[in-house]
């Protein structure tokens, strides 16, 4: 911790713990170590402070500030280090010194483990870890799964940031990934990574907030959908894969932290939790290497909420599964449209990321689709073309676009050679754009407004029962060629910057 920042601090009459200084390590096991130690000490410190409060009730009396602060993992590096141009990732950009703040290390700590053996190798320094100088709100303190009543908060007569730290929304943002970040007068200090440790605990309480499951259970390799048929199907489909033991699956941990075992054992921790917003499903691995699907419901706004959230955990690759309307007459309800483009008409994103970057498609992403393509439905070569087409998607944000004047719409799909239309694609494709992490589509065609063909009910249900399995089969096939996959060619360089953080 900034010796300056710590005479501030007792000049304020702040109540905080023991100060951690940095040390340096070159090992890096010991380096996450270190962040556990100091995270856990400090959030236990500011826990215990809060319901010391609680218990004498002597809130009006206290006439000091608690605070305690994040762990940091800090490198400094003082010449250009001839990097392995073809890793996109695990290196700085220039000479200088390079800084995170860092939360729930228990949870991130493969990952931590992985970022600091790259910079280790690549740079040949060693890493330091001590106290930085960005306080833990209190909010993000609390261990996970814990609640805190607000009945319980009534016999503090003061509110609550008037003793400690609470959420700071101007330096819980995304400067960093959206290339916005300037670095401030008389600091000297880099980000290392995309998102800072307050950034990451705003996400983590809102994941377990709109999918009603922790984040310790989210997997590397997330599948998007927006319709319930596909979570029943993905639900029988897991529970089968972890009874049988294919494919290493150990578990599938549903909504309500209710779990299914390999060893036929079954957990209901919450059965009377209410429906969640987003619900997810983790068909768990060994190391995060299983399958997460969150069903997202219909729209972009619900497609960036929580593709901004599961971002944090910086999962290996999402894939978008759905449906969409085919925009050209020779195609067939259930056929599948595997976007290689978008057309952002979604507008989510706009303030985020400007309209004129392009989105691109990642040849990894397309390959392993296409490959699952071909599997699943026995078709090869000219014939997969006959139920696949490759092509741009186009995603809107009025759902009822059908009912205005469709000229000027059609005229925009015609010109951008467009196949398909929906309300999530675009979305989902161009956060992972901005947010590194590799991403794909693969939709089916449900009804053909443009033509004619809406589905009828009856024929909807039909629909429904034949295409839905197959195309979610698709889909986690997809995501095991994909983990088969080393994940530093999976994390592609067309989606990190000239300038761009160390950490993947």
């Amino acid at each position: 911790m900034d010796p300056i920042f710590m005479e501030n601090m007792q000049k304020q009459d702040f109540k905080i713990p023991e100060c951690f200084p940095f040390d340096t390590f070159q090992d890096a096991e010991l380096a996450v170590n270190r962040l556990i130690e100091i995270y856990e000490r400090n959030t236990e410190f500011l826990r215990n402070e809060f319901s010391n409060i609680l218990t004498n009730q002597q809130s009006n009396n206290i006439n000091y500030r608690v605070r305690a602060c994040y762990p940091a993992i800090r490198i400094q590096v003082s010449t250009h280090d001839s990097i392995d141009s073809r890793f996109s990732y695990g290196h700085v950009a220039e000479p200088g010194i390079y800084q995170t703040t860092i939360t729930r290390p228990k949870l991130f700590k493969s990952y931590l483990v992985d970022q600091i053996n790259q910079l280790l190798h690549n740079h040949r320094v060693p890493v330091s870890v001590g106290e930085s100088n960005s306080p833990i709100p209190l909010h993000f303190a609390f261990s996970e799964g814990a609640h805190v009543k607000y009945s319980d908060t009534k016999s503090i007569n003061r509110p609550l940031r008037d003793i400690f730290d609470v959420p700071d929304l101007s330096v819980t943002d995304d400067a960093i990934v959206n290339g916005t970040w300037r670095e401030k007068e008389g600091d000297n200090i880099k980000p290392l990574a995309p998102f800072t440790a307050a950034r990451i605990d705003y996400s983590l309480q809102r994941l377990q907030h709109y999918t009603a499951t922790a984040p310790h259970f989210f997997q590397n390799y997330v599948l998007f959908t927006n319709y319930q048929f596909y979570v029943d199907e993905f639900c029988e489909m897991a529970k089968k894969l972890v009874i049988d033991g294919t494919g290493g699956y150990v578990s599938l941990v549903e909504p309500g932290h209710i779990i299914t075992s390999n060893d036929g054992s079954d957990q209901n921790q919450n059965l009377n939790i209410r429906t969640p917003q987003m619900p997810a499903y983790h068909l768990t691995r060994p190391n995060h290497s299983g399958i997460t699907l969150v069903n997202i419901g219909v729209g972009p706004s619900n497609a960036k909420t929580i593709t901004d959230h599961v971002a944090v955990l910086r999962p290996h690759v999402w894939l978008m599964l759905g449906h969409c309307a085919g925009l050209r007459d020779s195609q067939q309800l259930g056929d599948y449209v595997l976007a290689h483009g978008y057309v952002r008409d979604d507008h989510v994103l706009d303030e985020d990321l400007p309209l004129w970057v392009p989105v691109p498609a990642l040849a990894e992403v397309q390959v392993a689709l296409e490959k699952a393509v071909a599997e699943i439905s026995g078709l090869q070569g000219w014939d997969l073309k006959r139920i696949m087409r490759t092509g741009t998607v186009v995603t809107i944000d009025n759902r009822n676009w059908e009912l205005h004047d469709q000229l000027e719409v059609v005229k925009r799909f015609a010109q951008s050679r467009a196949i398909a239309l929906d309300m999530e694609s675009a979305t989902i494709a161009a956060n992972g754009f901005r947010l590194r992490v590799p991403y794909g589509t693969l939709l089916c065609v449900s009804d053909k407004p443009l033509h004619g063909e809406l589905k009828l009910p009856g024929m909807a249900s039909d629909f429904y029962l034949k295409q839905v399995s197959q195309h979610l089969e698709i889909g986690v096939r997809t995501l095991e060629y994909l983990r088969d996959m080393p994940s530093e060619k999976l994390h592609s360089r067309k989606l990190r910057t000239f300038m761009e953080t160390a950490f993947q």
